[in-house]
């Protein structure tokens, strides 16, 4: 409404059709919004037969602004700021578009102090996913579009790629990283794609119909991190009173369960279906982590922390010497 009411002060006298065309809507949805403007925001509009278009009869200096508290205006400058970890993805331009035309319709009642708000809040990432914008770009429309896609995709630790033909179900953005659910046809089944380890990518001419069994939310449930196993597992994890209130101040899993122990130790307990991601993160805890069961995962964990030792002992000779 916005739009139409700035092309009606351009004294243009524009049509439903040409509305509806610039607007990328259909005209039905124009005559709505004419309306509204008419009949509840009370707009001097009308429609002038003889030029063929619609006009306002009197003077209007502003469209009549949207009622917002300072709560919302203060959300949505935050907001604004958390777009800094779309720069230079195709996001950007209409996450930035959507909100100047917020902001323009916001009254003129509301005030902040906008150099606290810059001096108070910003987000930070210190690893960035590293994007081919091209890519990007195309992944996204083309999981908008329903279009199939041809990928040279690598898997880490090959050497080559391989050719996969996927339906594009999900892009999502996980923990500041960037990850592509899809229907693989080699496979037969729902993988998860990273965009970095695309080589290139290429449409089919294929549209598809995305199953409506996926739900990424489902899809993701039992999982610690993005990959999906098939299996069910009770985990156990002991924390030290070292590192436990870090474990407390955050909830890792929807499945989680903490239990209080004795010395200020705790015990963390989840239901997954998968186990490589969550023996990543044990072992980022170092010593102050220990795998109660299942006993695959203590197992894995016990073996990754041997493997550590080995390639980090003072002993090891260099590389070429003996």
């Amino acid at each position: 409404m916005l739009r139409i009411h700035q092309a009606i002060q351009s004294r243009t006298f524009p049509t439903a059709s040409t509305l509806a065309r610039e607007l990328e809507v259909s005209t039905k949805s124009v005559y709505r919004d004419l309306e509204f403007m008419r009949d509840r925001l009370l707009l001097p509009l009308e429609f002038d037969a003889r030029r063929g278009g619609y006009h306002y009869t009197e003077e209007v200096s502003a469209f009549p602004t949207v009622q917002v508290t300072e709560g919302e205006l203060f959300a949505l400058l935050v907001a604004e700021k958390a777009l800094q970890q779309y720069r230079g993805t195709s996001f950007e331009k209409p996450l930035l578009s959507a909100i100047r035309k917020m902001e323009q319709s916001l009254p003129d009642t509301i005030s902040l102090n906008l150099a606290e708000v810059e001096q108070s809040i910003s987000f930070q990432t210190r690893v960035e996913p590293i994007l081919d914008l091209g890519i990007f770009d195309a992944l996204a429309k083309a999981t908008t579009a329903r279009q199939q896609l041809r990928l040279r995709y690598r898997k880490p630790g090959q050497q080559a790629a391989e050719e996969r033909i996927v339906d594009p179900y999900h892009l999502a953005n996980i923990n500041g990283e960037w990850f592509l659910f899809a229907f693989d046809h080699l496979r037969q089944d729902i993988r998860t794609f990273v965009p970095a380890r695309i080589q290139s990518l290429e449409p089919t001419g294929r549209s598809f119909q995305r199953s409506r069994k996926f739900s990424l939310e489902r899809h993701l449930r039992d999982s610690f991190g993005v990959h999906s196993g098939h299996g069910e597992y009770t985990v156990r994890i002991r924390f030290s009173a070292r590192v436990a209130d870090y474990v407390r101040e955050k909830k890792w899993h929807s499945s989680q369960e903490l239990k209080e122990l004795k010395g200020g130790e705790l015990e963390l307990r989840l239901r997954l279906s998968g186990l490589a991601e969550v023996e990543r993160w044990v072992l980022g805890w170092g010593g102050d982590a220990r795998v109660i069961e299942p006993r695959p995962l203590r197992q894995a964990v016990a073996e990754a922390a041997r493997r550590i030792l080995q390639a980090n002992s003072e002993n090891r000779s260099p590389a070429g010497t003996r």
